[in-house]
């Protein structure tokens, strides 16, 4: 439904839309949002589709009229948002909505990681946007750190306190509810509540085959036993 652009460039095609930007040219989305599956695991946590916005490069901008300063982030999650708005205006009009998404998240690059702790975040902190948060799968070759994220405070952003224990590190969204963890390389997603990691599209698939497969032969034992009763119930059966 949305692309994604480095610059925000491009004709004026209406009123009340966004340009359409041209696809982003490096695969840490792909790698590290859409393969996990990670936008149905996190709406699938947040449920209220209707009124939640989970989604991946999506323009933001005060005005679906604006063309300078517009930003697309990587992963923008949004409550009690106009969903259908926003995805006729291809974007998220802060003005449309009545304020900005609570939580961006930007996927390191070797195009984009300079731009994204700099020029993004200045952006972001002006749009007021609750928080925003880096991910960096090269654990600080590109961002200076794996995992970071900003808290708006006041009007200003300030760093997220983020924990490590030497291998892996992490951080708390107060606005997700959820800690943001930088696991081998790979984002995976704390729910403190449960205790556990949300499970990725692959967990999941395999999760439903495992409880097919028992549910299957459950329903086999029930029938072997219905047969046995039946036998036992026939006269003359000498069992």
């Amino acid at each position: 439904m949305f692309s994604k652009a480095k610059e925000i460039k491009g004709a004026e095609l209406g009123p009340h839309r966004f340009p359409e930007y041209p696809p982003r040219d490096d695969m840490q989305n792909p790698i590290h949002l859409y393969k996990p599956g990670y936008l149905y695991a996190l709406h699938r946590h947040f449920g209220l589709v209707d009124r939640t916005l989970v989604h991946s490069e999506v323009p933001l901008g005060h005005t679906s009229r604006q063309r300078a300063g517009v930003l697309i982030p990587d992963l923008m999650i949004a409550f009690d948002v106009d969903v259908p708005a926003i995805i006729e205006q291809w974007g998220f009009a802060i003005d449309v909505q009545g304020k900005a998404p609570e939580f961006v998240l930007e996927v390191a690059s070797p195009n984009t990681s300079r731009n994204d702790e700099a020029g993004k975040r200045v952006g972001y902190e002006a749009f007021g946007v609750l928080e925003y948060w880096r991910f960096d799968p090269t654990g600080g070759r590109r961002y200076r750190q794996g995992i970071a994220g900003d808290r708006l405070v006041d009007g200003e952003y300030h760093p997220v306190a983020i924990d490590s224990d030497g291998a892996d590190s992490w951080g708390y969204s107060e606005v997700l509810g959820l800690a943001l963890c930088w696991v081998d390389g790979n984002l995976r997603w704390w729910n403190p509540a449960s205790g556990e990691y949300l499970r990725n599209q692959y967990e999941l698939d395999d999760e439903l085959a495992a409880e097919q497969e028992a549910r299957i032969a459950a329903e086999a034992r029930v029938r072997e036993l219905e047969a046995e009763l039946e036998r036992r119930d026939r006269p003359g059966d000498p069992r």
